[in-house]
């Protein structure tokens, strides 16, 4: 896969791309990631990339030619363009396993008030939203979609199970883990966990996941009593 993110702050990058799990990744050329210097596509001396909106309101819009023109210079026909937008389409694992498939991604890192609508109109595939509130740019946004992504490539976490078991990968949050020593400051890790049966640890784990999952996402719970009931029907 390759990931270009089009920014005007391409020093922000790699960041935490070029780090840890993901960061490997790249070295060993499972994944490139490149940064493309919005700025660059301007055609004035000053480098304009943003313009006061028609109609009047607060802010600035980045300029249409200038944002496509970068796109364009990294498109081709297999790509697919997301611009990051507080009005997009909310993020969560299962469009990071969607858009794990792909093998180009450009990521436009929104910035100011927004872009000219006919960006979107013209270049953008899909608009993303990485939650329900707002962020100076869309750099971070950028960084966490790629992070999400990359990381459920193959071979990029190394254990092939580490992301089927992790939270939201089977509509539920994640079961509570320990590890040594089995009593710390009078907590023990429960007595299923160190007993050696396999079943009884599934059997915890979904227990606690759905505990968990009930308690702190009543949402996710939901749908994941709607899934769990299809899924009988459907074998019926």
């Amino acid at each position: 896969m390759r990931i270009d993110i089009l920014t005007l702050f391409p020093e922000l990058f790699p960041g935490p791309l070029g780090e840890s799990i993901i960061g490997r990744a790249v070295k060993k050329g499972m994944i490139t990631v490149n940064a493309v210097d919005v700025r660059k596509f301007a055609t004035d001396a000053r480098g304009t990339v943003d313009e006061k909106p028609y109609g009047g309101g607060p802010g600035m819009l980045m300029v249409p030619d200038v944002l496509v023109r970068a796109i364009e210079s990294v498109k081709d026909a297999g790509s697919t363009v997301i611009l990051t937008s507080p009005r997009g389409e909310v993020m969560n694992q299962q469009l990071a396993l969607e858009l794990a498939k792909e093998e180009h991604i450009i990521l436009v890192a929104g910035h100011y008030e927004g872009v000219d609508q006919r960006v979107i109109d013209l270049a953008v595939d899909r608009e993303i939203s990485i939650g329900d509130f707002v962020l100076s740019s869309g750099n971070i946004a950028a960084m966490a979609i790629a992070d999400a992504v990359i990381r459920l490539l193959p071979g990029v976490l190394g254990d092939g199970e580490s992301a089927v078991e992790e939270s939201h990968s089977m509509g539920l949050l994640e079961y509570p883990q320990y590890t040594r020593p089995p009593v710390f400051r009078g907590e023990k890790v429960p007595d299923c966990l160190l007993s050696g049966d396999h079943g009884k640890v599934a059997e915890f784990r979904k227990r606690e996941a759905e505990r968990v999952t009930r308690e702190r996402r009543p949402d996710l719970w939901e749908k994941y009593l709607i899934s769990e009931l299809n899924s009988k029907e459907v074998k019926k």
